[in-house]
Parts: structure tokens; sequence; C-alpha cells
């Protein structure tokens, strides 16, 4: 049966693409393209090992060159919004922070937000605090030493 290891690769090779179809996260693609090139190997010579070997090798080379390039340009990006501009920036307290009663409010560049403390202790009115996080509409902050 020499054309049973064609038939492994190219069942294989439609496994690893059924696969990477199902989950679009780059998951197969590269034991996809190594399925195939072993695939194309069993045209030169019968034996198995060869054909493993240069399914594992191209594997590892298509993940090593393609994966990076993925990352960078096909991966979303984090972009930065305007609201992300106001963590690490100096506030001050215009409503006492009260994280218990779900109360407190600041203003950070004459802008008003509702607030929380970061480490859970109240903040009176009128302290300086300094933005760490945002979750939602809420910045956490601290009271400045």
């Amino acid at each position: 049966m020499p054309w049973l290891p064609s038939v492994i690769w190219l069942v294989l090779l439609v496994a690893f693409a059924v696969a990477e179809a199902l989950t679009v996260g780059l998951v197969s693609v590269w034991f996809a393209a190594g399925a195939l090139a072993a695939l194309l190997s069993t045209f030169f010579t019968a034996n198995i090992w060869w054909q493993i070997t240069i399914f594992l090798a191209v594997s590892l080379l298509s993940m090593a060159v393609i994966r990076p390039l993925a990352r960078k340009y096909v991966l979303p990006q984090v972009v930065p919004t305007n609201a992300d501009r106001v963590i690490g920036r100096d506030a001050v307290v215009t409503e006492a922070i009260d994280n218990l009663t779900g109360s407190g409010a600041v203003v950070v560049s004459g802008v008003a937000w509702t607030a929380r403390s970061e480490d859970g202790h109240p903040i009176p009115e009128g302290t300086a605090v300094v933005v760490k996080r945002i979750e939602g509409v809420k910045l956490f902050v601290t009271a400045k030493p």
C-alpha cells in the first residue's frame, strides 16, 4: 500500500485546516503547512521517517516565521482612549470616597468622575489623590503621600 502515507498526510492536513477554521486563533495552521509539506514529500520518498522529519521541520519553521508576523499585523492592538489618559494623573476629591456606601467623586483636569478607593480606605473631601486605574466609569484612586 504505497498510497497509505499520502492518505494519512492528507487526512492530517484536512484535520489541521478544519481545526484552524473552527478556532480562528492561529492554533494549527503551522501543522497544516507541515502536513502539506509531508504530503508532497510522499511523491519523492517512501521513507516515513523522512516524511515525519519534514513535517516537524516545516511546522516548527512556519511557527517561528509566521507567528511573530501574525501577532504584529493580525492580532488587534490596544489603542488607548481619551479616558485612559487620566491614569497616573493627580485629582482632587470633591465628594468623600467610601467604598462601603458606594459614594465618592473626584475632578481630574476639570472633569468630574465617580471614584472609589484603591485600597478600600475612606478618603475625605479635599484630599489630593492619584488615579491608579479605570473600571467602567469609575476611577480607582489612592491618596497622595
